[in-house]
């Protein structure tokens, strides 16, 4: 007996299930931060390899980049595989997770990628939580031929959106200058003043900014000891805005506020940019809806998404070019929530290992309804996906 292409998925992944569920582990076990996934990368592409997958590294000039295709359909469908983990409390956003479903979908869609008519085409993509590893790939012609794009996230909650606030990071430089903090301070120049200042500003605009609009950061260096007048001192800031129309108008007022903290030391400030800016999420609601169907199928449950936009992801700026889902797998573990040293022991439990295998198994399914669905089949490949050539970004501030 034949059997039909949504149960070789199913049984393809299940027959693999020690493999995938192990990749999650050893990821788990390996935290490694934006642009240093080295060991996450190469496990993850080699699994991919044993299936076929061709894989090409260093793509889009990222040494922790990778590419993995394989069939030869006219329809091409791209998965992320997130790899980084959080410095200091390692996969406490269970990246872990992502690759390892990501892995499986790749699995399961291998044996049927040409009765399907596609080419499926995984991507490991390094720096999402800081750095916009998707956006510099995306530029850069990773992504183009992909028509449709995909992953899962953990989360304590179920959902098959994910509404996201747009997010810029930058790194506040002071440059002032150093002396002897008793003797001869009036020779110095505080640079960790600077940061004060801006802080205190910054309290001030806090009552003033657009709903919606969030400011948060640390002082990633205050001066070197009590003793000696800082003559650096650095600060870290996020800014979130509903969208990248709100995140132009709020960054400068941010950067009047560092600004400030200049002038009123004496010190030099420098702005650097931690990576393109993020936007907000453009759901593709027919593909969700098909992830739905197959995700409460094979017994997710998914529960409706916040009203309210919160987090940011780089993900959200492929979906304003690709029809894009990005479905939450829900942990059930709530007080834990993602970036806390709890949610992280959650993503190697039971729970989580099922969890990310039938994440897997829905995004393939999904992946298969998309290309049978005739209508949907149409629609995707009818897009321009030279998403390189570009000369301007809707993110370029």
């Amino acid at each position: 007996m034949t059997l039909k292409i949504e149960d070789v998925i199913q049984k393809t992944i299940t027959s693999y299930n020690d493999k995938i569920v192990d990749l999650s582990h050893r990821i788990w076990d390996n935290p490694e931060i934006a642009f240093e996934e080295e060991k996450s990368s190469r496990w993850t592409a080699q699994l991919l390899s044993e299936f076929g997958y061709q894989i090409t590294t260093g793509v889009a000039d990222l040494p922790t980049a990778f590419s993995g295709e394989i069939g030869s359909g006219p329809l091409t469908i791209g998965i992320c595989a997130e790899l980084d983990a959080l410095p200091g409390i390692g996969h406490a956003c269970g990246h872990n997770m992502i690759a390892a479903s990501a892995v499986a979908a790749a699995i399961g869609l291998a044996p049927v990628a040409d009765d399907l008519g596609i080419t499926i085409r995984i991507l490991g993509t390094p720096a999402e939580e800081v750095g916009g590893g998707k956006i510099l790939m995306l530029e850069r012609g990773a992504f183009d031929g992909v028509h449709m794009a995909m992953m899962v996230h953990p989360s304590p909650n179920e959902s098959d959106l994910f509404p996201t606030l747009a997010i810029n990071q930058c790194d506040f430089h002071f440059e002032g200058k150093t002396a002897h903090a008793s003797v001869t301070p009036n020779l110095g120049i505080n640079a960790a003043d600077g940061i004060t200042v801006a802080q205190v500003a910054l309290g001030l605009l806090r009552q003033h900014l657009e709903p919606g609009d969030q400011i948060h950061g640390i002082v990633t260096n205050g001066g070197e000891a009590p003793n000696i007048v800082p003559g650096n001192a650095t600060a870290r800031y996020f800014m979130r805005a509903p969208t990248l129309e709100a995140l132009r108008e709020l960054q400068p007022r941010v950067d009047n506020c560092f600004k400030a903290g200049a002038l009123a030391t004496g010190s030099e400030l420098q702005i650097e940019s931690l990576g393109p800016p993020y936007s907000e999420f453009m759901h593709d609601y027919e593909l969700a809806d098909l992830y739905r169907k197959n995700a409460n199928m094979i017994g997710r449950k998914a529960g409706k998404p916040s009203s309210v936009a919160a987090g940011s992801t780089d993900m959200a700026n492929i979906s304003l070019l690709i029809p894009t889902i990005h479905p939450m797998l829900g942990l059930d573990c709530f007080p834990a929530v993602n970036h806390q040293p709890e949610f992280a022991q959650y993503c190697v439990t039971t729970t989580a290992d099922e969890t990310l295998v039938q994440g897997g198994v829905a995004m393939a399914l999904t992946a298969s309804d998309a290309a049978n669905k005739p209508e949907v089949r149409s629609r995707l490949v009818k897009a321009d996906t030279t998403y390189s050539a570009f000369a301007e970004y809707p993110w370029t501030f």
